[in-house]
């Protein structure tokens, strides 16, 4: 298999253990799940031009926001895991180690820091929320699952 291909794969599989570990937050301790449809609302207003809002709550919705969301974010997780798979090479997924996809998971949370929450308007790494370092606390663990989702892939493929 390419280097790419394989990098989609694990892409694929690092955004599902993500998904999996949200939907396990929510039903064993009743976290609410993430937004997609705000997401797909700022990516809608990207292409018209803005990248930053206020509140993304507050913008005029886009048609098909929750689609056009949960599309961005396996996209991301894809290109995530394709330029993780051109950075380690053909040689990590041959022997493919856990701290390498887990401190590239980690280097990913910089994407949603620094650009996707402040576009929501939910601030740097999100400084305006209710409770900004459990916040942050959360998201770190949710990109270690990530990176566990991204290397679990490997070592089965």
């Amino acid at each position: 298999m390419g280097l790419i291909w394989a990098g989609v794969l694990i892409g694929i599989g690092g955004t599902v253990a993500m998904d999996l570990w949200a939907l396990v937050l929510n039903r064993v301790f009743g976290q609410g799940l993430p937004n997609w449809g705000n997401v797909g609302r700022w990516v809608g207003w990207l292409f018209r031009g803005r990248v930053f809002h206020d509140d993304i709550a507050a913008a005029t919705p886009v048609r098909g926001e929750v689609a056009l969301g949960w599309a961005f974010h396996y996209f991301v997780g894809v290109v995530y895991g394709v330029v993780f798979a051109l950075i380690v090479g053909r040689a990590w997924f041959g022997d493919p180690t856990f701290w390498q996809a887990w401190l590239w998971g980690i280097v990913t949370i910089s994407g949603g820091w620094f650009l996707l929450h402040p576009g929501l308007g939910l601030g740097w790494a999100l400084s305006k929320v209710d409770k900004p370092w459990k916040a942050r606390g959360m998201g770190l663990v949710a990109h270690t699952v990530f990176g566990f989702g991204m290397w679990v892939v490997a070592l089965v493929g």
